[in-house]
């Protein structure tokens, strides 16, 4: 058995060295349509199952950001709560924040 000659594609040439026309193509049976859609409902569930694992994930980072964010807060209201204190004044006499609008 040469093991090159079915390896190789089949190429169908007319004697002047040009392609003939491919095979039409066979009748869709109940059963390729019913794989059709059973193919599909599979992509759809597929995708579906992306999006709610992308929506945990998005959870989960929102999860792990708020106590940081959190924290960070508690840090600068103590920093500035300890200037205040240290600087001897008291919050509403002799300090105050300025707001500049534009």
């Amino acid at each position: 058995m040469d093991p090159r000659s079915s390896d190789r594609p089949v190429l169908d040439m007319t004697p002047e060295g040009e392609f003939r026309d491919p095979a039409p193509p066979r009748q869709a049976t109940w059963l390729d349509r019913l794989l059709l859609r059973i193919g599909g409902a599979a992509a759809l569930a597929a995708l579906l199952a992306a999006g709610i694992v992308v929506a945990g994930v998005a959870v989960a980072a929102f999860a792990l950001a708020l106590p940081v964010a959190l924290l960070a807060g508690v840090i600068a209201f103590c920093t500035l709560w300890w200037r205040v204190r240290r600087g001897g004044t008291v919050v509403g006499k002799n300090f105050s924040f300025t707001v500049t609008r534009r």
